[in-house]
């Protein structure tokens, strides 16, 4: 099939991902940090070029190595498998068996299609079937997997499959609501629309169970 630019520009805005995997090459990593560091600088240094922007300007002058740090050991900091978090559990020694939520988890990702940001919160839960994870290492795995280009389905459901795996249970949900910034701030430019995407796994299938996740991510709370 042939898809020309426009083809391209409308599946971007349609936000389609090609699977629950992050679409990497099989020689991601053959480069140190610094070598990919000091290749994307020389590329961000050719687009403000290209863009007119004069980088002998004191404000200019340092952006290319700026940016270039800034996409391998930041935002996109989350491809790098090395920086995964441990996933050490606990035994639930204290019996727990209720639903545990942790909300209003911040996102920060960069959309794939634009590499612009995508801001919102994550609502994680999971019911102990005999482990628990400390409450910061959730925030951690939602925090590993937004740092790359990500779709926001895409990023739903890594965030549960790591979960679920961490915690050797099925029982695990996820729901997202997020700006997106390749929306709010280019083409239609709706500044405020969100989106909300979802994922359940286990019993979080079940109508009660479901629905007592959406209860609780619904609290108002103030502190």
């Amino acid at each position: 099939m042939i898809h020309n630019e426009d083809n391209k520009d409308e599946l971007g805005d349609n936000h389609i991902a090609s699977g629950a995997q992050t679409p990497l090459r099989a020689d991601a990593f053959d480069k140190t940090d610094d070598e990919k560091i000091a290749s994307i600088k020389k590329d961000v240094e050719n687009i403000l070029l290209t863009l007119g922007m004069d980088l002998t300007d004191d404000s200019l002058k340092g952006t290319p190595n700026r940016v270039a740090k800034m996409f391998v050991k930041e935002i996109f900091g989350g491809l790098n498998p090395a920086k995964k978090p441990g996933s050490s559990t606990f035994e639930n020694h204290y019996k727990y068996g209720e639903m545990l939520v942790e909300k209003n988890i911040t996102v920060y990702s960069t959309c794939e299609h634009h590499l612009l940001p995508i801001v919102g919160r994550a609502h994680v839960a999971y019911i102990s079937n005999g482990t628990v994870v400390g409450l910061s290492k959730m925030n951690r795995i939602v925090d590993y997997f937004a740092k790359r280009p990500q779709v926001q389905e895409r990023l739903t459901m890594q965030i549960v499959q790591e979960l679920k795996k961490v915690l050797g249970t099925e029982d695990v949900a996820c729901v997202i609501d997020a700006k997106h910034l390749c929306v709010n701030s280019r083409g239609i430019r709706d500044i405020e629309s969100s989106t909300v995407t979802s994922e359940f796994g286990g019993k979080f299938k079940e109508e009660s169970a479901r629905r007592e996740f959406l209860d609780y991510i619904k609290l108002d709370t103030q502190f």
